[in-house]
């Protein structure tokens, strides 16, 4: 299946799972942008994309910086005119304890700044232009480990990890904030889902994970390329729906 003429941005995409992304929409005919906000690393990525033959273009974003972001929704409109696909890919685990009594605070505002505000400013900038294009839609990489519903069960895997206060709650966070965008852009037919990878080996986590960055970007390709009647305000993996 190819989705020609579409246009996708994928934030932090320089490496991991948002490279994953990138490479896979691109391979389906969609004509992506590469948000990054290492230079180096980002034309690096964007070369040996393009190297396979693959229409990627880097595009300079951090998403914790309002001029920045601005600066990615002009380029855009500039070259596109639209945004077809949006997938908020960017995030942190944070650094240092961030466990309940640690005196975290300085250390969990970075990683909220990232995975939470930092979603919420970049799909602010974009939605004139996903307004524009037929069958927008918005793609959040969440994680199982802001599942509420997980937290809470006593049969859950993650009932035995440390109790932390930043990138979990900051998913948790992150699943709420898709929700509120789906139910403000339902009428639009604008589509907003949560996604989780699994755990897949990046440097988030050591490359500890048992699955693969191209596994792990499978989700989160098929619901930015879902049909109309896809999904909305919904939490998946690749087994199906995620509880809350």
């Amino acid at each position: 299946m190819t989705e020609t003429n579409k246009v996708a941005l994928v934030t932090g995409a320089n490496k991991g799972i948002g490279y994953e992304i990138v490479r896979g929409l691109a391979k389906r005919g969609v004509t992506v942008l590469l948000g990054a906000r290492d230079a180096g690393r980002r034309d690096a990525a964007v070369a040996k994309l393009a190297a396979e033959g693959l229409d990627v273009t880097g595009v300079p974003l951090d998403v914790t910086d309002a001029a920045s972001v601005e600066a990615a929704a002009k380029t855009i409109e500039e070259r596109h005119g639209r945004l077809d696909i949006l997938v908020n890919n960017a995030g942190i685990t944070g650094e240092r304890s961030q466990a309940p009594g640690a005196g975290a605070v300085a250390e969990v505002r970075r990683v909220f700044d990232v995975n939470v505000f930092g979603v919420i400013a970049v799909t602010d900038a974009m939605l004139p232009l996903l307004r524009r294009a037929a069958g927008a839609r918005v793609v959040n990489m969440s994680s199982s480990v802001g599942s509420l519903a997980d937290m809470t069960s006593d049969d859950s895997m993650l009932r035995d990890m440390p109790a932390a206060l930043g990138y979990p709650v900051s998913k948790a966070a992150l699943n709420a904030v898709t929700a509120q965008y789906a139910k403000h852009l339902r009428d639009e037919g604008i589509p907003v889902n949560s996604v989780c990878p699994g755990y897949t080996a990046t440097d988030l986590n050591g490359f500890s994970g048992h699955r693969t960055p191209e596994q792990g970007a499978a989700i989160a390709i098929e619901m930015a390329l879902a049909g109309a009647d896809g999904p909305t305000a919904g939490f998946f993996d690749d087994a199906g729906r995620v509880a809350w």
